[in-house]
C-alpha cells in the first residue's frame, strides 16, 4: 500500500492547504538510485553522488596572498620603520628554497612558495622602495615599512588553510555549480561522481491541443503546456521523455502511462485533473496505483493529482504529478509541487524555494484561505534603497503572456488576506527557481 498520509487521501471536499500537499509529498518520496562518473565539464547543474573528500592540502604550500616583499616579521618594531635589503626574487610557479638573511627581504609574487623562516608579505603599495636609480624595489635595492604598515603574519597563505587533505570539499546531494567544479578542479580531480539523471516523461491530455506547426482545427489551442514544462525540466537537469499529446480516451491514456512506467521515475501531465475531466483518468489510475486527486486551496492551480503508479514486476514505483491544463496554472503548480519533489528524488539536498521581501506597489484584493501566486515584475526600489515588486497585469490561468513578463511571482500565504500600496510582501524569483 502507499505510505501517503491518511489526511490527504481522506480530504474528500476539504482543500488542502499549500504547505499540507507540499508535506504530503516530501513525506513519502526516496531518491533514486544509480551513479556515474563524468567528467567535470560535463557535470553542471548534476547531483553530487557522495562526499567529494580533498586529496590534497589546498594550497599545497604556504604562499604568499600579495605582489611584494617577503620577511621575517619578528623584525617589525612598534614605532619604528624597518629598512630591509632586496635579496632577490621569488616567482609562482618555482620550487622553495631561497632564503635570506637578517635585514633582508625577497620580491615576492603572488602565489609563490613562501620561503623559509619568512612568515609575512608587506604589499608594494604599503611600503616604499629605496636606493640607486634603477635598483628600487629589485635585488641589491631596499624597502623601507612605516611604523603599524601591517603586523607580523600578514598576506601568508598557510598550507591547507582553504581546505586540508581528507576532509569533505562538497557534501553528496549538492546541485554542483560553476564554483563546485572549479573547487573539485583545483583538487586535481578531472572526473566528479554524481547521481544518475532523473527520467521524467511528459505529456499533456486533451482533444482540443494540437503541437505548434500543426494546422489549427476551429475550437483547438496549441499546447504551450508540454513546451514550457520540459524547459523547466531541463533547467533542473532532468532527462525528458517526451511522450507527446494524448487523447481524451482512457485507452490511450493507459497505454501511454504503462509506457512511462517501463521507461521513466515519474509521470509529469497536464490536463484531465479537474472534476469534470477526471472521471476516466481516476478509473484508468485506479488500476495502475494509489494516486490521489486534491482540491489545493491555491490560485491558479487548484486541481492537482499526485501518487505512486505500481510497476508489474514489484520494483519501486513511479509517481504521478498530474498538472492542471490551463498554462499559468500548470507551471505554478509545477513550481509550487513538483520542483522540490524532483530533486528532493534526484537525491538533491533540500534546496528551499529562494525568497525575498519586496514593497508591493499597489494595492491587492485577498481574501484568507488560500495561497495566491501572482505573476509579477521585481525591481529596484523607484525612492531608494530595496525592492519593488507590481503586478504584471491580468492574472488568469491562461494568460500566459503574463508569466513570460514575469520576473517573479508574488506570493500570498493562505491565512494572508488583502495587501495595501506600500506593504512588504514576500516574491519568488523565477531565476533562483530554475
Amino acid at each position: 500500500m502507499s505510505d501517503l498520509p491518511e489526511s490527504p487521501l481522506a480530504a474528500g471536499d476539504r482543500h488542502l492547504s499549500v504547505d499540507e500537499a507540499r508535506a504530503a509529498i516530501a513525506a513519502v518520496l526516496r531518491p533514486i538510485s544509480g551513479q556515474e562518473s563524468v567528467p567535470l565539464l560535463q557535470a553542471l547543474g548534476r547531483v553530487l553522488a557522495e562526499d567529494l573528500v580533498s586529496p590534497i592540502d589546498v594550497p599545497a604550500h604556504d604562499n604568499s596572498a600579495m605582489d611584494g616583499y617577503a620577511f621575517d616579521g619578528a623584525a617589525l618594531q612598534p614605532g619604528t620603520a624597518l629598512r630591509l635589503r632586496v635579496a632577490g626574487t621569488v616567482y609562482a610557479g618555482a620550487p622553495g628554497g631561497r632564503t635570506c638573511g637578517a635585514g633582508e627581504c625577497l620580491r615576492i609574487m603572488t602565489g609563490a612558495v613562501m620561503p623559509a623562516g619568512l612568515d609575512t608579505v608587506v604589499p608594494h603599495e604599503l611600503c616604499r622602495a629605496v636606493g640607486s636609480e634603477g635598483s628600487e624595489g629589485s635585488e641589491g635595492g631596499e624597502v623601507v615599512i612605516e611604523p603599524g604598515a601591517l603586523r607580523a603574519g600578514e598576506n601568508r597563505r598557510r598550507r591547507g588553510e582553504d581546505l586540508a587533505r581528507g576532509t569533505p570539499a562538497l557534501r553528496a546531494g549538492r546541485l554542483l555549480t560553476p564554483a563546485d567544479l572549479g573547487l573539485v578542479a583545483s583538487l586535481g580531480l578531472p572526473q566528479v561522481a554524481v547521481r544518475r539523471r532523473l527520467r521524467v516523461a511528459l505529456f499533456s491530455t486533451g482533444d482540443e491541443l494540437r503541437a505548434p506547426g500543426q494546422a489549427l482545427d476551429p475550437g483547438c489551442v496549441y499546447d504551450s503546456n508540454r513546451t514550457g514544462l520540459a524547459a523547466a525540466l531541463q533547467r533542473l537537469g532532468m532527462t525528458v521523455l517526451d511522450l507527446g499529446l494524448v487523447a481524451d480516451d482512457p485507452a490511450a491514456l493507459e497505454a501511454t502511462l504503462r509506457q512511462a512506467m517501463r521507461d521513466a521515475d515519474v509521470v509529469l501531465t497536464s490536463g484531465g485533473v479537474s472534476m469534470g475531466d477526471a472521471d476516466h483518468t481516476r478509473a484508468v489510475l485506479a488500476r495502475l496505483g494509489e494516486v490521489a486527486f486534491w482540491k489545493v486551496a491555491m490560485r491558479p492551480g487548484r486541481p492537482f493529482a499526485f501518487g505512486p503508479l505500481q510497476r508489474p514486476d514489484g520494483a519501486a514505483p513511479i509517481w504521478l504529478f498530474a498538472l492542471p491544463g490551463n498554462p499559468v496554472a500548470a507551471l505554478v503548480t509545477f513550481y509550487v509541487f513538483a520542483r522540490e519533489a524532483l530533486l528532493q528524488l534526484a537525491g538533491a539536498a533540500p534546496r528551499p524555494l529562494p525568497a525575498l521581501q519586496a514593497r508591493c506597489t499597489q494595492a491587492i484584493r485577498k481574501r484568507p484561505g488560500r495561497t495566491e501566486f501572482q505573476r509579477a515584475i521585481v525591481e529596484p526600489a523607484a525612492d531608494g534603497p530595496g525592492w519593488q515588486v507590481r503586478l504584471t497585469g491580468s492574472q488568469g490561468a491562461g494568460v500566459l503572456r503574463s508569466m513570460s513578463e514575469a520576473n517573479a511571482l508574488l506570493v500570498l500565504r493562505h491565512d494572508q488576506g488583502s495587501v495595501a500600496a506600500g506593504e512588504p510582501v514576500e516574491v519568488w524569483l523565477f531565476d533562483g527557481l530554475a
